[in-house]
């Protein structure tokens, strides 16, 4: 059974700096790709950062390029956002996302999601 838990949101000032953890309880990240999803009120979920099964390429939205980074941890079995020189542009719920390849491939997980908001 595979479950995916974020943690880490919270308020912040703008310029100011968050890590965001999703725990992957279950889940092999040679199998499946990781990425960062977010969605501001009123606006659609867009891909933010991504990181390819077994962790050798990254991708970023152009809007957070320069300023976020994502990573994971194969021994913690965890995925993390860090975020630097937060905006306003930034505020929204971030929702950490698992799909599959190869044998799971069509197989996707999604988590509760985290609130970030950037505000004075």
């Amino acid at each position: 059974q595979v479950q995916l838990v974020e943690s880490g949101g919270g308020s912040v000032q703008p310029g100011g700096s968050l890590r965001l953890s999703c725990g992957a309880s279950g889940l092999s990240f040679y199998y499946f790709v990781m990425s960062w999803y977010r969605q501001p009120l009123g606006k659609e979920r867009e891909l933010a950062a991504e990181v390819s099964n077994g962790g050798s390429r990254t991708s970023y939205v152009d809007s957070v390029k320069g300023r976020f980074t994502i990573s994971t941890d194969n021994a913690k079995l965890t995925t993390y956002l860090q975020m630097n020189d937060l905006n306003a542009e930034d505020t929204a719920v971030y929702y950490c996302h698992a799909r599959g390849t190869g044998y799971y491939n069509d197989m996707e997980y999604w988590g509760k999601g985290t609130l970030v908001t950037v505000s004075s």
